[in-house]
């Protein structure tokens, strides 16, 4: 599959140079998924999608246009090109527009071992989902399932550019999750639990998957309310990321170059305490953004975004890091939809040296988060404003449930009194470890 996708990413690069297009370059995706979900027992609802996509980027001069093709015959790359280089001559100049040089594309790279055999069935994927749907509904106090399911999927890239780089590689990805729902009537409480992984034999098993989500769910019934006050607060692992994620769209290049992020005129300046590191790596064995090229044709690697406290770089692609005056970071994302942009890959604040218990044996009373609702962050700001459940830290333990709080503060000032702790997990993209903030302002009853 790789030869076909060369083929026709090469082919068309070719066709819009000799059509009148300054530069092209195309990105090929061959993409299998399988996914299976359940629902009490019984199978509820099977998925299978497969295709090649294209997307094809043409210049003329500082003008672009970009065009998504699934189909490719002769007749189809023919008309293809012609429209797109006829949208790119009408299209308005861009002077940051263009192609990586070609001094900064890479030309060869490692082995990231993102790529497994394993193919899972169809009624492999059922077991699974059955399996952790079975396991959840076994817990006591869980009274039914939100349902389980199981995935697999696997895409083949490739990028071909008329500056010269010619790419591709394979990635593989594998997930099992459940819901459980405990309690009834007004009285009910949700809960899940997830797994995602390169290689299936990383993920987690089905039936731990199962039990989480069930007892988790138990957890939350019969949740209090709190007072409004000020209190520490402990985002749990699986929350924590967010503030990870808030932090990475404050340094994408894009918003630094339209002035829209609060840290814009941070870059050098301490923005954590001395101990915290902050860390994008593209090229992490097994990683599940990992990506030996980005969305360009530059090296990926590995680099501190918050060093020791202080903001060391942006997310950079070509054209941001033109209208900053600085050079790619080679953190180009891309799919055939649409141009490159700057994008985060295997995303991870590094852990402390207190476990989580640890951290909540240190407070009198405080909050401890598991559930965030809505997206009240404003990124020019920095202020922060979520919905939130979880339970209430008394003594030093997690006393009761809580719901219907909401917890605020700004950005910059949760990042300065952040402690992180020794529990740091990949589950995703972007990971942390639990998480203390030492203040926030609580709004409750």
């Amino acid at each position: 599959m790789d030869n076909i996708l060369s083929d026709i990413a090469s082919d068309l690069v070719s066709r819009a140079t000799r059509s009148g297009a300054s530069d092209a370059d195309v990105v090929a995706v061959n993409g299998q998924s399988t996914s299976v979900e359940t629902l009490n027992g019984k199978l509820e609802n099977t998925e299978r999608s497969e295709g090649i996509s294209v997307g094809l980027r043409v210049f003329v001069g500082k003008s672009q246009a970009i065009v998504t093709a699934s189909r490719f015959t002769e007749q189809d790359r023919a008309e293809l090109v012609e429209r797109v280089v006829a949208m790119a001559k009408v299209a308005p100049q861009d002077p940051y527009a263009g192609l990586a040089d070609s001094d900064l594309l890479t030309s060869d790279w490692p082995d990231l071992d993102i790529c497994d055999s394993a193919e899972p069935s169809t009624d492999d994927l059922l077991a699974m989902a059955l399996e952790a749907e079975t396991a959840g509904l076994a817990i006591e106090g869980v009274r039914q399932s939100g349902g389980g399911s199981a995935s697999a999927g696997r895409n083949e890239i490739f990028l071909a550019t008329s500056g010269g780089f010619n790419g591709g590689y394979t990635r593989t990805s594998f997930g099992v999750s459940a819901s459980m729902v405990a309690g009834s009537g007004t009285a009910m409480a949700r809960d899940y639990d997830y797994s995602s992984t390169v290689h299936l034999s990383d993920l987690d098993k089905a039936d731990k998957i199962g039990r989480n989500a069930g007892e988790r769910a138990v957890k939350r019934l019969n949740p209090r309310k709190v007072a409004s006050q000020k209190c520490p607060v402990i985002y749990d692992q699986r929350v924590a990321n967010s503030l990870i994620g808030h932090f990475s769209s404050a340094v994408n290049g894009s918003s630094i170059a339209r002035g829209t992020s609060f840290l814009k005129d941070d870059m050098g300046g301490k923005l954590f305490a001395d101990t915290i590191n902050i860390i994008d790596d593209g090229r992490m064995t097994r990683g599940l953004a990992s990506k030996p090229f980005d969305g360009e044709g530059i090296a990926t690697g590995k680099r501190n975004i918050i060093k020791n406290g202080e903001l060391q770089s942006w997310f950079l692609d070509c054209r941001s890091a033109r209208q900053l005056n600085l050079q790619s970071t080679g953190n180009a994302g891309r799919g055939t939809a649409g141009g490159p942009s700057p994008s985060s890959t295997n995303l991870y604040l590094q852990a402390g040296e207190q476990t989580p218990q640890e951290l909540i044996a240190e407070i009198k009373n405080g909050f401890y988060v598991t559930e965030l609702i809505g997206m009240g962050v404003n990124p020019v700001t920095g202020d922060y404003s979520r919905g939130a459940s979880g339970f209430w830290i008394e003594d030093g333990e997690l006393s009761y449930p809580v719901a219907e709080v909401t917890i605020a503060s700004n950005l910059r000032e949760m990042f300065s009194l952040l402690v992180p702790a020794d529990d740091l997990e990949f589950h995703g993209s972007t990971n942390a470890p639990t998480c203390l903030i030492k203040e926030m302002t609580l709004a409750g009853q």
